[in-house]
């Protein structure tokens, strides 16, 4: 049932992690139009090293327009989308980053221990699937943790579906619109992020009652679109019940990197590590880069898990 998963769509799907690849993710839509229905650790940076297009990152405080439609008042699980959005009302962040306290960085691991994280972005050219990296995880039973964002979703139910049902797949939250998550708009690779609380909640829960309705349970892990956050946003994804996820390895830079380089950067996994890379883009470097990194970690007796 599980020995390939097949794409119908032929669309190309922009990295987000680099300036080039997520331009035309852009968080830009009208939020009139806006879908809207943990345990806090410090964790270790990520330097500019690990993600050299964070070296020439945009960033603005130009505030969008408000929603129009606030998200559901309250989930089945609890939580009030609204209340929370209105707890952080005022607030001014005092930090921006990809790593801060309460954003997952790496995990405790039980011995010899990584975890893979893939992302899917979707938007307009942005929706096709890197299947030769997809069909080699199956082949090989190698557990991952998938991003993905709705728009991606919904450019191909089916598909995602069949990853969905697969049990070797966690699916996490890579949010509505693929934007950074700020409560001021801040940007970055000239990607316009959320404006305000009420934004941020939207981008994280839109997509949250979409993957309940893909999975049948809501999903634990979320990941911001270009992997920004400011420190109010990373609050607002802990009380919606998710848990904001890093990265210690950025395997491929938004889909940027060749093969070889890709092959080094694994390479320097240690235990507990967390590595981003997207599962787009399959012209790109990810899947030669990793159809030879991957087994190479196993010989080295690296075990492939969920994240915790």
């Amino acid at each position: 049932m599980f020995d390939r998963v097949i794409s119908r769509r032929g669309l190309l799907v922009a990295g987000a992690m680099t300036a080039a690849g997520l331009a035309s993710a852009a968080c830009a839509e009208a939020w009139g139009s806006s879908p809207t229905s943990a345990v806090t650790r410090q964790q270790l940076p990520v330097t500019a090293a690990q993600d050299p297009a964070a070296m020439f990152a945009a960033t603005t405080n130009t505030p969008a327009a408000a929603p129009a439609n606030a998200p559901a008042a309250q989930s089945a699980s609890g939580v009030q989308p609204t209340a929370v959005a209105a707890a952080h009302t005022g607030q001014r962040p005092a930090a921006w980053a990809m790593a801060m306290p309460g954003i997952i960085t790496t995990f405790v691991p039980a011995g010899r221990q990584m975890a893979l994280t893939f992302d899917a972005c979707g938007g307009p050219g942005n929706d096709e699937m890197n299947e030769v990296l997809m069909n080699f995880l199956i082949s090989q039973r190698i557990p991952a943790t998938l991003f993905l964002n709705e728009r991606w979703i919904d450019a191909d139910p089916a598909r995602a579906e069949s990853l969905a049902n697969n049990p070797l797949f966690e699916i996490g939250n890579h949010g509505t619109r693929h934007c950074p998550l700020s409560v001021t708009g801040r940007s970055v690779y000239n990607i316009r992020g959320t404006a305000s609380p009420q934004q941020a909640v939207d981008e994280v829960w839109g997509n949250h009652e979409r993957l309940i309705r893909l999975t049948g349970r809501a999903p634990r892990f979320f990941r911001t679109g270009t992997a920004h956050y400011d420190d109010i946003a990373v609050k607002i994804v802990h009380k919606l019940g998710e848990t904001p996820v890093g990265f210690s390895i950025n395997a491929d830079a938004g889909a940027t990197f060749g093969s070889a380089q890709i092959q080094r950067e694994m390479a320097a996994a240690v235990p507990g590590a967390i590595s981003i890379a997207h599962m787009h883009r399959p012209k790109s470097g990810t899947a030669p880069g990793m159809l030879a990194a991957i087994p190479r970690l196993r010989s080295a007796g690296y075990e492939f898990v969920h994240l915790p």
